[in-house]
Order: structure tokens, then sequence, then C-alpha cells
């Protein structure tokens, strides 16, 4: 079970099957596997998610929009004992958008919708005393902004929230994240436990009630993006082959955002969450040839509680998940994964009031990777 550190540093790049997370706001999960390969290593990807979120209760055939993200890395050993790296990913999102001709979503042509986007840049700095241990720490730098569309009878209709827009302008702000890893490359053994800040957002706000009669500018709205801990392991099983598993904890309990208008209207958030998130990924990978690997993988997801936003009314999730790598050569490789997601039922609510239930949904996770050693 001996394994060298190119093999073993092979093998361990199809563990990732998919960035694609299904839960909540919660989207790329916030690897930083990359930052522990050996060496000097760079990375590119693109992770691409197609859910349906259905209710026949409310006659919603599907109100999830397919969306994609794409993640790089860079990682430098500067020298023995110093290392160097840049992370990019998009943590946090959402987007979906419900059927304008559905009353209970929808008016005047026009429908309930939903878009957040935020995008990460973590910069590390490594310190390995000994070829066992790595300590690391660095800066994050953050951008959020979104836009949001209430419509239709769940809000109220048009003399309520059933016509309620909110621009949520980017802005940027900056966070920390440190840990460290211990590792035998002999057998393959590696543990990482990472920690991030939460990341406190305050976004230049306007707010348009009656279908954008009346104009509410110049307000700031707070948004506090979670602190979150990443836990990594794997180690070597038997020839050729490795187990793996990720445990990610994110403080989504007491999440809102309460922009000041509508708040003041209705004395509600747009958005919160009652619980924090739990997830958990295992599985193995086999190195078949020199060439080829794959891994495959079971994933759960406590989702954020019960009941939910109608702006994302799904609740955790399980998942199966397979990947597969090429190797044309020793130092760089080609990757895909796919996951399929069931996607737990959930209570949409507004306003503290339940609307319906969302059930039976589910979605498909693909993803692509090119990583290169130099």
């Amino acid at each position: 079970m001996k394994l060298n550190k190119i093999y073993s540093a092979i093998l361990l790049s199809t563990l990732p099957l998919s960035a694609v997370q299904a839960a909540g706001l919660d989207r790329s999960g916030q690897s930083i596997s990359a930052f522990l390969q050996p060496g000097n290593y760079a990375e590119a990807g693109i992770s691409i998610l197609d859910p349906k979120v259905q209710s026949n209760q409310l006659k919603v055939n599907d109100m999830a929009e397919d969306y994609y993200f794409p993640s790089a890395a860079i990682k430098v050993q500067a020298t023995e004992h110093i290392s160097i790296g840049l992370l990019y990913d998009q943590p946090f999102g959402a987007e979906s958008l419900y059927p304008s001709n559905n009353p209970v979503f929808g008016a005047n042509g026009e429908a309930t919708q939903v878009e957040v986007e935020t995008h990460n840049l973590s910069a590390l700095i490594g310190y390995q005393p000994t070829e066992n241990w790595n300590f690391y720490v660095g800066p994050v730098y953050q951008t959020v902004q979104g836009t949001v569309s209430l419509r239709g009878l769940a809000y109220g209709g048009a003399s309520k929230l059933g016509s309620y827009d909110i621009n949520l302008k980017e802005d940027e702000a900056y966070g920390w994240l440190a840990g460290f890893a211990y590792q035998i490359p002999e057998i393959a053994l590696k543990t990482a436990i990472t920690y991030r800040s939460e990341i406190k957002h305050e976004l230049d706000t306007t707010e348009t009630f009656g279908f954008g009669a009346i104009q509410r500018p110049n307000a700031l709205t707070e948004v506090v993006t979670p602190q979150s801990v990443n836990i990594d392991f794997q180690t070597g099983v038997a020839a050729n082959t490795l187990a793996f598993a990720n445990i990610r904890w994110a403080h989504w309990d007491q999440f809102a955002v309460t922009p000041k208008f509508l708040n003041a209207a209705s004395g509600n958030n747009l958005i919160d969450y009652s619980d924090d998130q739990w997830s958990a990924t295992v599985g193995v990978g086999r190195k078949f040839n020199s060439h080829w690997s794959g891994s495959a993988s079971v994933g759960y997801d406590s989702g954020a509680g019960n009941p939910v936003t109608t702006l994302g009314p799904t609740e955790g999730y399980w998942s199966v998940g397979l990947g597969g790598q090429y190797s044309p050569a020793e130092n760089y490789f080609i990757q895909a994964g796919v996951k399929y997601f069931w996607l737990g039922d959930a209570h949409a609510q507004t306003g503290g009031n339940i609307v319906g239930e969302f059930t039976d949904n589910y979605a498909l996770g693909y993803g692509l990777k090119i990583g290169y050693r130099f």
C-alpha cells in the first residue's frame, strides 16, 4: 500500500467529483484541496447544476434555474518550507424564476425571481516545518450582489409585496481563513481542518413597490456571509485505492437579509435561515492504470431549516457521484464528474406564513477540471 508522491497526487485529484453544492445559498463548498497538492500546481474548472424544484400543490412545474460557475487555483512551493497560493471560486449564490402565468408567483406578465452572485479570491501562505505538517493562513476578498422581484398572491398581491423589487449593488469586503494539514505521503494519508471567517457587507440598495411606481433608493442592507469549517480526510486503504471524506459546517443560523423599506412595510426579512448547515461526503478513489483513475461518493446535507423561503424551497439533500480522470502524463490531467441529488421536501413560507409544499425535487450536477503540475 506504499504510494509514491506522484501516484498519490494523481489519485487524489480524482476525489472532488464536482464542486456543485445544492443546499440553500451554498455552491462551491470552499475547498482548498488545490493548495494542499505537492509541488507547483495549477487548475481550472467549471461546475454546472441542473435542478428541478416543483410544487404540485401550487402548480409550479419548475422554479429553479440552471446555473454554472468557474473555479481556478494556483499553488507555488516557494521554498522547502514556504508555499503560497491563490484560489478563486463563487461560494454562494441563487438563481430562481417562477412561471409568470401562475397567479401565486406572477402578476402582470412578470414573475417572482432571484439572482444572487458572489466571488471569492483567497490568498494563502503556508509553512511546512516538516514533511508532515502544513500550517496556513490568508486574507479573503469577496464581492456580493443580488436582485429579487416578488410577484403574485404569495406576497399579498399588488397591494402589499406582490409588486416589490430590490437591487443590491455589488459590494466588496474582506475576511480571512486559517487551518492546518497533516500528511503521511507514503500511505496517502492526509487530513486538513480549515476555518473561514464570516464576511460583513453593506450593500447600496434600491427598493421599489407598485411595479416601480414607488422607489426607495439610498439605503444600506447588511449581508453577512457565514463562517464555516471544512474537515478533509483521505487515506490509502488497499493497493491503488483511497478512501476519503469531507465534513462541512456553515453558520447559517440567524442569517437574515432585512432591507429597510421591505421590513418597514411588512416587518419581515427578505431571506432568512433558522439552522446551521452540516454536510458530509464519503467515497473511494481507485487507480486503474497509469492513465485512468475513478471515484465514487455518497453525500448528505442537512439544509438550513424548514420552513424555508420561497426563493429556494428545498431542505438539504442526499447525493451520489461518479468521477473519472485521464492523465496523459504525470504532470497533467483532465477530470470529469457527475452527481445526482435527491433534494429534500420543504414548506415554503413568506412573512412567517406557509404558502405550500415543494416535493419530489432533484438536481444533476456536472464538473470538469484540468490540472497541471509544473
